[in-house]
């Protein structure tokens, strides 16, 4: 299992998708990327499925904006890639932030969607609490 132009390809197409509803703050846009049942894993406690994940991202900051490298990836079988991803998000009056975040894609019906979305934080000085309306 190792990283192919064509995993990348997946990937990149639904996160690219993504982050265009995610900078445009469009949080019920941003979560029909998502599966009907993903588990959603951001900066707080986590969620199951699509409203979870629109509610999230109406949460957010306006003006947010994602930027996302795909260092590696893993196929485990044609209907479902692993994403490992470098991402800097930033914001109109406060420093970026820059988590990793792991997704799991999943194909349903032809079209691909984030079946599992997990941030973590490398930041020893963030301090956002559960439920902050500062989260990301």
């Amino acid at each position: 299992m190792t990283t192919t132009a064509d995993d990348k390809a997946i990937l990149g197409a639904v996160l690219d998708a993504w982050k265009a509803d995610v900078d445009a703050h469009q949080p019920e846009r941003v979560a029909s990327h998502f599966t009907e049942d993903a588990v959603f894993q951001g900066l707080h406690p986590y969620s199951v499925g699509r409203q979870g994940v629109a509610e999230y991202h109406a949460s957010q900051p306006l003006g947010m904006k994602a930027a996302c490298r795909i260092p590696e990836t893993r196929r485990f079988t044609e209907d479902l890639v692993l994403g490992h991803l470098d991402v800097d998000f930033t914001f109109t009056d406060r420093p970026a932030i820059a988590v990793k975040l792991s997704v799991l894609v999943t194909r349903v019906g032809g079209d691909w969607y984030i079946g599992h979305y997990q941030v973590s934080s490398l930041d020893q000085g963030l301090d956002l609490p559960f439920g902050s309306a500062d989260r990301v």
